[in-house]
């Protein structure tokens, strides 16, 4: 995704709604949502689509003028009595159909207590993989998760690691994903944002904020941007300098954030992207 569309005159023109910001509305509430506030994208997860199903759900997105700017999710490849492979295909294909450019991966976690040996499945299934993507035109988008997340779902826990995970196949058909809540604390990570672009990896740019004090599940602790510790600025700026010109999604788990009124929540995206992103977007 390359098109450039970081403008102060047409502000929401790269801002995607994830789905699963507006937890409680249908895909067809999601879209016309994000029509009605003049955003560019959906970002899908495969729970709605399956709902209407994947022709309608492409129909939806195309009829309000929006693009789909990720599908959510694929991977899960550590298991061991399941390589996780059909329904990973089935996710591919359904990306194609949606016109969705990348497929968002989240690897899995350890289904023993073998973290090395469930890395190496996950590199031997996404080298099974990725000519099927590559067929269908849609990019395999890995996503590192903070390292809390290592033992239930995910073995990427850092930019470097997914970054070594896509290096053997080609640029075009496995990128990584630059979400700042699951990255924003890494040491390396303007240099890792910054290889990311040299190598034309960036498949996403995912935004939202970091809670302290953190909620009691972590999965549900992600917040608005501006309501926690992370630094947009800053992380953004590394992320225009890699080059990266494609959409910004906007992808919170919080039971608070869902409880809101998901107009309301729209609205507040809004005016926190254009007040804390896209600035540094910009430049």
């Amino acid at each position: 995704m390359t098109f450039a569309c970081y403008d102060l005159d047409n502000p929401y023109a790269a801002l995607s709604l994830n789905t699963k910001t507006v937890n409680r509305w249908t895909l067809k509430e999601a879209v016309d949502g994000a029509a009605r506030a003049g955003l560019g994208a959906v970002g899908p997860w495969r729970d709605r689509v399956h709902e209407v199903g994947v022709a309608q759900a492409a129909k939806l997105v195309s009829d309000a003028g929006l693009r789909v700017s990720s599908l959510c999710r694929g991977g899960f490849l550590t298991a061991l009595d399941d390589d996780g492979l059909d329904d990973n295909r089935r996710a591919l294909d359904e990306a194609a159909e949606l016109g969705a450019p990348e497929l968002v991966m989240v690897m899995g976690g350890i289904p023993d207590k073998d973290l090395i040996g469930a890395r190496a499945r996950v590199e031997d299934r996404l080298a099974q993989l990725v000519p099927y993507a590559r067929e269908r035109g849609v990019r395999i988008a890995l996503e590192p998760l903070h390292p809390m997340y290592v033992a239930d779902r995910a073995v990427i826990s850092t930019l470097g690691q997914a970054l070594s995970m896509a290096e053997p196949h080609p640029a075009e058909t496995v990128g990584v994903v630059v979400d700042t809540f699951h990255i924003w604390w890494d040491p390396n990570l303007e240099e890792l944002i910054r290889t990311a672009g040299r190598r034309g990896r960036i498949s996403s740019y995912q935004v939202c904020d970091w809670l302290v004090p953190m909620e009691a599940d972590p999965l549900l602790s992600r917040g608005m941007m501006g309501d926690g510790v992370i630094d947009f600025t800053t992380i953004g700026t590394w992320v225009r300098e890699a080059g990266y010109r494609g959409d910004v999604e906007v992808e919170i788990f919080n039971t608070a954030v869902w409880d809101t009124d998901c107009d309301l929540v729209v609205d507040t995206m809004k005016q926190r992207y254009q007040d804390l992103v896209l600035p540094a977007l910009v430049g």
